[in-house]
C-alpha cells in the first residue's frame, strides 16, 4: 500500500497534463494556487479522491520553474508516477528496506521534502523515491534506518513546502543512484529519455494498479 486507497475498487482519475492537453494553455501555472485550484476541480468534477499519472510523459507544466530549464534542452519527461491527493495524505512504503537518504529539495518547482529508500528486489538493488512531502517527514529519520512494508514514511505535503506545488506524492524507482543523495532527477530532456528510462522503471510494475 502506497497511499490509503484501495486503487482495485476505489474510483480514481487519469490526469492528463501533458502537451496535449489544452487546458494548460490557458493557465498561469506559475500562480500554484490557480494550478491547485485546477487539480482539485478536476478531482471534484469527477467526484474522487485521488488522481494519477505520468510516467514517461511528455509535459510542458516545468515551464514554470527555472529549475527544469536550467540548460540549454528543458527537461519535460516525466520519470515518475503522480498521485494528486489531498495535503496530509499518509504516505507508506510499498516495500521493506532502509533509508538511503533524504532531504528537502526546496527550490521553487522542486520536490520539497524529499526521501529515497534502499531496497533488495529481486536479488538487485531497487530505490524508491516519494517527493513532495510535508516538513515534518523527515523528522526522526537517519540513513541506515529499518522501514518495513506498509510503515507510514510521511505525509503528501502542502505548498509552498512541497516545492510549491498542487499537493500530490511523486512515486519514483531508480535501479542505479548515480551517487546522488536525496534528490534525483524526475524529469529529464527528450534527449536523455532512453537513458532514464532504462534506470527509471515504470512504478506500476510494481504497484499494478488497474488502468494506469
Amino acid at each position: 500500500m502506497l497511499l490509503p486507497f484501495n486503487f482495485q475498487k476505489d474510483t480514481y482519475l487519469l490526469l492528463n497534463l501533458s502537451a496535449t492537453n489544452p487546458d494548460l494553455a490557458l493557465l498561469d501555472l506559475t500562480d500554484t494556487h490557480l494550478f491547485t485550484d485546477y487539480i482539485s476541480g478536476k478531482l471534484q468534477e469527477a467526484g474522487v479522491k485521488v488522481g494519477l499519472g505520468g510516467y514517461n510523459e511528455h509535459r510542458v507544466i516545468y515551464r514554470r520553474s527555472e529549475h527544469f530549464n536550467t540548460q540549454e534542452e528543458p527537461r519535460e519527461i516525466h520519470l515518475g508516477i503522480d498521485f494528486w491527493a489531498e495535503a496530509g495524505t499518509p504516505v507508506f512504503a510499498p516495500l521493506a528496506g532502509i533509508v538511503h537518504s533524504f532531504q528537502d529539495n526546496a527550490n521553487f518547482g522542486d520536490y520539497g521534502p524529499t526521501i529515497i529508500l534502499e531496497h533488495t528486489f529481486g536479488r538487485k538493488p531497487l530505490y524508491s523515491l516519494y517527493g513532495h512531502l510535508t516538513r515534518s517527514s523527515l523528522n526522526g529519520l537517519y540513513v541506515g534506518k529499518q522501514i518495513d512494508v506498509d510503515d507510514k514514511i510521511g505525509e503528501i505535503g502542502p505548498y509552498p513546502e512541497n516545492g510549491d506545488w498542487p499537493p500530490h506524492l511523486h512515486f519514483q524507482l531508480m535501479t542505479d543512484m548515480l551517487g546522488r543523495q536525496g534528490d534525483f532527477p524526475g524529469v529529464c530532456t527528450i534527449s536523455d529519455r532512453a537513458k532514464f528510462l532504462a534506470i527509471c522503471p515504470n512504478p506500476n510494475d510494481l504497484l499494478g494498479i488497474r488502468g494506469l
